[in-house]
């Protein structure tokens, strides 16, 4: 089969390499435009297209996928698969309808569960204990195409969605590289989503990360988790804005309304709704990641202090 890869950030990457190392010739790779990034706003290179030309493969950038030239030239490469991972684009009909046994995406949820752009970061937001990879068939309605196949992983108490992005990713490329082989041996029997059990998990933006103090200890701490690496959780303290990175639950109340700082031994404790939110790694804006026990030496927080 000529698979033709469509992928853009990180979590994609190890998927494409499990192709390149299979057996099914891999004849492109489609991936978004290049985008400024860093201090210096410089065009980078997404991940998977420095991938793709490090492997020697031709790269297509379209700014839109339904534009007048993009469709003929994946015309021109054939393909008998498409496969998708973390794209950031719907897919028209003209492409789902190109190659003759579809396409196929790498959603990181057991669906039906958390259908949307942010999987990875609600399943940690809403507690859950066990998560997944699923290998689906790409419909028209967003994520609801048949489940091809699952794999399932547990999450760490204390895992964020960084970590847990990327053991996802490695899942992922396994369960991936599965799928295809058994979609060449025509073994894979398609399921389709019981639509009682959708569960959505839409795009967080920035603001989300804002630590509400009245919520219970438990959920802070999650918000915690699933804003790491970004754009992470934060605050307010004495005015300026303190990013969290790392903390932890207590179920014992410290007393005080919730945001108020009461110990700054081994980590900043802070009441809350319902018990106390350790923050153990921080970060004041313009200054260094650093423990919270390292930070609170500074002065910038004391017993007392109103966070929010």
């Amino acid at each position: 089969m000529r698979i033709v890869f469509f992928g853009t950030p990180e979590f994609a990457v190890p998927s494409l390499r499990a192709l390149l190392a299979g057996t099914e010739p891999v004849v492109g790779v489609v991936c978004q435009p290049d985008k400024p990034a860093g201090r210096g706003q410089h065009l980078a290179l997404p991940p998977v297209k420095a991938e793709a030309l490090a492997a020697g493969l031709p790269v297509f950038q379209p700014e839109r996928v339904r534009s007048g030239d993009f469709l003929p030239a994946l015309r021109e490469l054939q393909p008998d698969l498409i496969v998708v991972v973390a794209y950031g684009k719907i897919l028209p009909q003209a492409v789902l309808e190109l190659p003759a046994h579809g396409c196929i995406n790498v959603h990181a949820s057991l669906l039906p569960r958390y259908r949307g752009a942010a999987p990875i970061q609600w399943a940690i937001l809403r507690g859950e204990t066990v998560t997944g990879i699923t290998i689906m068939r790409i419909e028209e309605r967003l994520d609801a195409g048949d489940i091809l196949l699952q794999r399932s992983t547990s999450i760490g108490a204390d895992e964020t969605y960084g970590e847990l992005q990327t053991r996802l990713a490695e899942l992922g490329a396994l369960a991936l590289v599965d799928a295809v082989e058994r979609l060449r041996l025509g073994t894979l029997d398609p399921r389709p989503q019981d639509e009682a059990a959708v569960t959505l998990a839409p795009l967080l933006r920035k603001a989300d990360g804002r630590l509400d103090w009245v919520q219970p200890a438990e959920q802070l701490a999650r918000v915690v988790r699933a804003f790491n690496p970004w754009p992470s959780a934060h605050t307010l303290a004495a005015g300026r804005l303190l990013k969290i990175h790392r903390a932890h639950a207590l179920p014992e109340a410290i007393g005080g309304p919730p945001g108020r700082v009461a110990g700054l031994d081994d980590g900043l404790r802070v009441a809350t709704g319902l018990g106390t939110l350790v923050l153990d790694e921080v970060q004041l804006e313009g200054r260094k990641r650093l423990p919270a026990c390292e930070f609170s030496r500074g002065g910038t927080v004391k017993t007392g202090t109103i966070l929010g």
